[in-house]
C-alpha cells in the first residue's frame, strides 16, 4: 500500500506494531530513526557551509586589507 503522506517504512512500522500491540515502541524506533537522519543532515550541511564563510571571511577581509593599502600606495606614487 502506498500512501501520499507517510513515508512506506513508517505505515509499516505502524502496521507492525498495531499487531504486536507495541504502538509505542515503534513510534519510538521511527522517530529516533529520523532523529538520527537530521542529525546526520546537519552534519553534512556544516561540512559544506563552514569552507564557504572560511572563503568568504577571507575574502572579505582581503578586501578591507587593499582597501586600506591602495590610498596609501597612492599617495606614496604622488610623492615620489
Amino acid at each position: 500500500k502506498r500512501h501520499a503522506i507517510f513515508p512506506s517504512m513508517v505505515v509499516q512500522m505502524a502496521a507492525i506494531g498495531e499487531e504486536t500491540g507495541k504502538m509505542d515502541a515503534m513510534l519510538e524506533k521511527v522517530a529516533e530513526f529520523y532523529e538520527d537522519e537530521v542529525e546526520a543532515s546537519i552534519k553534512s550541511l556544516t561540512s559544506i557551509v563552514e569552507p564557504i564563510m572560511m572563503i568568504f571571511v577571507g575574502g572579505l577581509v582581503g578586501f578591507i586589507i587593499i582597501a586600506l593599502y591602495m590610498p596609501m600606495f597612492a599617495l606614496f606614487d604622488k610623492i615620489k
